[in-house]
């Protein structure tokens, strides 16, 4: 599977590969200023910048920030002036001329002025050498600009486009064809069937799938974005009347460009990095070794809640990285964008100090496995099932539905209903004017029975234990019955014992006795006007 992702991205370094960052002019356009360098002094700023000819750079120039726009559309103005009556001639030779004003050389071009060479063009240098060098690139790019508009060589840009075009096909259906064949393959692999026993590997191998087949689907639409927009890129640097569409697309796309990229890169990332601690996890829960009868429903537990957990922590490091690689594509030093980090993270420890509780309490929740996802517990005056547990909150579903968030540090003291095993606490009332003994075996049979069946024997882990007369109450004796059952199945136990009892009692002829008071009357008149009462009737 590895060597598939590496295949893929291999092919779209080479779809990406095969176009060169070449830019353009046409005399319809006119050229903003594109500086690349920029020093910075105390009296003045000296930005230098590039002159183009059909896209390719011929020479920089350089001048103060408030000169630099207007040197470098004047000087692009005037080599377009120079290039249009150039190729308006059947001469093949280009006449160069570097004069002399007030000590500083200055470039004519077929007798048409291009430019002045100052010492801000060579602050390292002589002026004199640099316009030397200007006028050997002049010389050669000119005939070649004169060439290019040529028939026969506009002819095969052409079939190299044509060529180009079908090659971008070739490798489009191929990266298709490719991606099916995969998706086909990945079907097949998946079992029709898992072991029962063991839901919770067979949710971690589904949800693998599912990331791994996102990463996938992601990096081919990336291929294939690379092979069509540098196919195109190459097919417009071609021709000298389509260079300047490169220009536009690297000047308005080159910053959305990087910003994609760095999102793409870091979603593939995130989804890359939950199918490996998917996979990471079901091999632990396949385990043999880690999965015994006593702690094989725990372990399931625990795995959801460290993946989940896992996932969670991941997803903050992968973002966070992603925006300090979009910083660096942006041009931002990030340095003093760290150091000053560190100082506001010391600000918004102080402000959040409850945050950090949290976090510390959550990560010692699952580390000492208090409660995972899917226990039912009690905090305090509420309790319910574990549906969300992170670093920072657990939330729980009550009985009434309702969702109950409550923060980690707030979670002092918890019950938890469902760890590693259960208990179905019930207490029986029965008549004072009942036979004990007959009551207690009726009680025994029906749990020892129940036991024995085969729908309840797996939620039943011990034999029932009938503890005996726990009480005297206004109903009657209160017997009471233990059943150690599986985690969350002594609610779904007491209920049938309480209805198999019920039949049997009845059967039996044991009636559910109700409260009983008796009132004792101490008054003389009261008991006089009762026994008169009694005369008369």
């Amino acid at each position: 599977m590895l060597v598939q992702f590496l295949a893929i991205a291999g092919t779209m370094v080479i779809a990406v590969g095969t176009a060169t960052k070449v830019t353009a002019q046409i005399p319809f356009l006119s050229y903003p200023p594109s500086p690349n360098n920029l020093t910075n002094q105390v009296d003045n700023k000296i930005i230098t910048g590039w002159i183009y000819l059909d896209g390719r750079r011929l020479f920089a120039i350089a001048a103060s920030k408030n000169n630099f726009p207007q040197r470098i559309q004047n000087i692009q103005q005037n080599l377009q002036a120079i290039t249009h009556n150039y190729l308006q001639t059947s001469a093949k030779e280009v006449k160069v001329e570097i004069r002399t004003l007030n000590a500083l050389p200055v470039i004519y071009v077929n007798d048409q002025y291009l430019m002045t060479i100052t010492y801000e063009d060579a602050p390292q240098g002589n002026p004199l050498v640099l316009a030397n060098q200007i006028s050997d690139t002049l010389q050669n790019n000119l005939p070649l600009a004169k060439k290019e508009r040529q028939t026969r060589f506009l002819i095969q840009q052409g079939q190299i486009a044509a060529g180009s075009v079908v090659a971008m096909l070739i490798l489009s259906w191929g990266i298709r064809s490719w991606q099916r064949r995969l998706s086909k393959e990945a079907e097949n692999s998946l079992p029709p069937n898992l072991p029962a026993s063991k839901p919770i590997t067979t949710l971690l191998k589904q949800q693998q799938e599912e990331h791994l087949s996102e990463v996938k689907k992601r990096l081919f639409q990336l291929a294939q974005s690379g092979i069509w927009g540098s196919g195109s890129f190459l097919i417009l640097g071609l021709f000298p009347y389509t260079r300047a569409f490169q220009v536009g697309i690297l000047t308005v796309a080159q910053i959305p460009i990087r910003l994609g990229v760095v999102v793409l890169g870091t979603y593939v990332a995130i989804r890359f990095t939950y199918a490996l601690i998917n996979h990471f996890t079901s091999t632990i829960v396949s385990g043999g070794a880690l999965l015994t009868p006593e702690t094989s429903e725990r372990l399931q537990l625990r795995v959801s809640t460290f993946s989940g957990v896992t996932k969670s922590i991941s997803t903050i490091i992968w973002v966070g990285t992603g925006i300090l690689v979009a910083l660096i594509a942006l041009g931002i030093d990030i340095v003093p964008l760290l150091a000053g980090a560190s100082l506001v993270g010391v600000a918004v420890s102080l402000a959040s100090q409850n945050l950090i509780k949290d976090a510390i309490n959550g990560f010692l929740i699952i580390l000492e496995d208090q409660y995972a996802l899917g226990d039912v517990i009690n905090v305090g005056d509420v309790g319910g099932l574990v549906e969300n547990l992170n670093l920072r909150m657990t939330q729980l579903r009550d009985g009434e539905g309702r969702l109950i968030t409550i923060p980690n540090s707030e979670i002092k003291i918890v019950a938890n209903l469902s760890s590693r095993w259960s208990r179905a606490d019930l207490t029986i009332p029965i008549s004072y004017q009942a036979d004990i003994d007959e009551a207690l075996k009726i009680i025994e049979t029906v749990a020892l029975d129940m036991g024995q069946d085969p729908l309840w024997q797996r939620q039943i882990i011990e034999k029932p234990s009938i503890l005996g007369i726990d009480n005297f109450s206004d109903r009657g004796m209160m017997i009471r019955v233990w059943i150690k059952t599986q985690p969350l199945k002594q609610w779904d136990v007491a209920r049938e014992y309480r209805r198999r009892l019920k039949i049997t009692l009845d059967q039996a002829g044991f009636s559910i006795p109700l409260p009983q008071q008796s009132i004792w009357v101490n008054s003389v008149p009261l008991l006089k006007e009762s026994h008169q009462n009694n005369n008369h009737y």
